[in-house]
């Protein structure tokens, strides 16, 4: 079953979002158990953030909203039962990550490759900027993770991900996660599951 569109759910994404890791994991869940089709949209966030004049995430720029964001992904992550500790560093620098899924967004193992690069940041407080975490990752998964990598590094991996960028600010997307389904916008965590009642015609 595809969406009432006829297209796939987009999910636009950002590895540093805290909140996309939890909304990943449930929007991934949610395919599978409905049969909608899902697509996998890495942006940079850090430029939507740099338009709207901010140098750095809005959760370190306000210590107040830091401090409760790390407490809600705490209990968010508890509820849906998958694995979190707060990162010593945060934002980290999901750009090479981002690259290789705009280069195989096609490929049958994005999805678990996006499942553990998250969780390299929001549970092994790994480094996901350094490449050895990335090809560790895809050797892991057992992937020729040297083809991988020099296609991330590769002019086109550079471009498609700038342009994925740029088509996040045409389409409005201000924050991560953002669901698309046809042009409905559905912005955070707490709706994904309205994204899907959309799509599969259960929401207004």
């Amino acid at each position: 079953m595809t969406d009432r569109h006829g297209t796939s759910i987009g999910f636009w994404f950002d590895f540093a979002s805290t909140y996309s890791y939890p909304a990943a994991v449930k929007a991934g869940s949610l395919a599978r158990k409905e049969g909608v089709s899902l697509s996998w949209h890495p942006f940079l966030l850090g430029a939507i953030f740099n338009d709207q004049g901010l140098n750095d995430s809005p959760f370190n720029i306000n210590a107040q909203k830091g401090r409760y964001m790390w407490r809600d992904m705490e209990r968010i992550c508890a509820n849906q039962r998958i694995l979190f500790q707060r990162p010593s560093l945060f934002p980290r620098n999901g750009l090479v990550a981002s690259r290789i899924v705009c280069s195989f967004h096609n490929a049958a193992w994005i999805g678990e490759f996006i499942h553990h690069v998250f969780l390299a940041n929001f549970y092994y407080n790994q480094d996901i900027s350094d490449k050895r975490t990335l090809t560790n990752i895809l050797s892991s998964m057992g992937l020729d993770d040297t083809d991988i990598m020099a296609r991330a590094s590769s002019d086109d991996a550079k471009q498609a991900l700038r342009d994925q960028t740029n088509e996040a600010k045409r389409r409005g997307i201000f924050g991560a996660p953002t669901l698309m389904v046809g042009d409905e916008m559905f912005w955070g965590h707490d709706r994904v599951e309205q994204a899907f009642y959309f799509a599969l015609g259960k929401y207004p």
